[in-house]
């Protein structure tokens, strides 16, 4: 097999190169487009169709002006469950893009190419980064634009510009760049489908899980460093919130250890630099 030499300042490949290389390999798996879509429309789904009974129950109801008044339009917008499955959607795309390589042995071929492994993998993240944002914001505002057309027929549906409610949407379209950043960094260490899936459950499902209550502060405190309690702080409305309860409205929880708007968004943000830290360290000093 003849060898072929570049020149010395062909040798290095430029990150826009890299970038593109990468938004190639990604695209080019259909399986990708088949698992977004099903994880939007399964979302976007369970989100309308809990609208819809809710919009059921207040025209049922005998009192129909006490439902609406303790119906939060905007809170009842984001369904946990609907962004659960958001989040371990864009965890799984994220992570394929690191264990789809190692397991095909294709990672051989793209370290060969370019040997530096950092670039590599900042590439990716930038890929992945950019996918899952173009992803969050079209469920996230899909979510909301349908939620509050259902509600609108009794009344009560927002605009994108009441209080709190555009902080919501960003707040659950970058839930999916998050998840995408966990993904990859579990895929760099897992290096395994399955095993990276399952380890996404545990980690943006099952942990959460773990440290509700509030008998104890660290338990608490731990709970709110979460990605899943920063998200359901997100999607709160303020105005609910600051608003007294009526005396036939249902008593609201008071959370004694609440995680601020800042909190949240700071949650979100340390999730991602340490996943992506985490991704950058793990295969740029394991072996291949």
């Amino acid at each position: 097999m003849s060898t072929v030499t570049l020149p010395a300042g062909e040798a290095r490949a430029r990150f826009g190169d890299l970038v593109a290389a990468e938004w190639i390999k990604l695209r080019s798996l259909r399986s990708t487009y088949a698992v977004l879509a099903a994880g939007a429309l399964v979302s976007i789904g369970i989100c309308a169709n809990s609208a819809r009974s809710n919009v059921h129950l207040i025209a049922t109801s005998a009192r129909p002006d006490d439902q609406r008044a303790a119906l939060d339009p905007l809170h009842a917008a984001f369904v946990p469950e609907a962004y659960q499955i958001l989040m371990l959607v864009a965890a799984s795309v994220g992570a394929s893009v690191i264990f789809g390589e190692y397991s095909s042995g294709m990672i051989r071929t793209t370290f060969a190419a370019v040997p530096a492994r950092r670039p590599v993998v900042a590439a990716k993240v930038l890929v992945v980064a950019a996918m899952m944002l173009a992803y969050g914001t079209a469920v996230a505002a899909g979510t909301f634009g349908l939620t509050q057309a259902i509600y609108d027929q009794e009344g009560i549906g927002l605009p994108i510009g009441a209080p709190g409610a555009f902080r919501a949407v960003a707040g659950a379209a970058l839930i999916a760049v998050v998840a995408g950043m966990v993904g990859m960094a579990l895929g760099a260490l897992v290096r395994h489908p399955a095993g990276t899936v399952g380890a996404a459950v545990g980690v943006l499902v099952l942990l959460p899980r773990l440290f509700e209550g509030d008998t104890y502060r660290w338990v608490a405190e731990t709970g709110n460093a979460m990605p899943y309690a920063a998200w359901a702080a997100l999607v709160e409305n303020p105005v609910r919130n600051m608003m007294p309860e009526g005396r036939d409205a249902p008593m609201r929880p008071v959370d004694p250890y609440p995680v601020s708007i800042t909190e949240a968004w700071l949650v979100y943000g340390a999730w991602a630099l340490v996943a992506v830290a985490v991704a950058v360290a793990a295969v740029h000093r394991r072996d291949v």
